[in-house]
């Protein structure tokens, strides 16, 4: 990520100055409000695929191809074949992470 010295302290006009001072707490609640800010607009943005794919599934949850088909054998995970690749729903799996 990369801050500009504006953005953190835009109530400063000599940037040279922040060399020489200390970083007081407000000045960390400043930061950690900006850096939360940050992280939630960058993880809105980002909206993972719809269905994904069996490989897909098996890289997110670690898991070898025998257990993701007895996640589908006793229902615990839905899908949806097409062709000869099965799908699966993104909250799904949400909800099965969340368990």
């Amino acid at each position: 990520m990369n801050l500009h010295p504006k953005k953190l302290f835009p109530e400063i006009d000599n940037y040279d100055l922040l060399n020489h001072q200390v970083v007081t707490k407000k000045d960390l609640l400043n930061f950690g409000n900006l850096l939360l800010h940050e992280i939630k607009t960058a993880s809105s943005a980002e909206q993972p695929a719809q269905w994904l794919k069996s490989s897909e599934i098996r890289k997110l949850l670690k898991i070898s191809p025998g257990t993701l088909q007895n996640l589908r054998i006793n229902g615990t995970l839905n899908y949806n074949r097409i062709g000869g690749t099965i799908y699966y729903k993104y909250e799904d799996l949400k909800k099965l992470m969340e368990k």
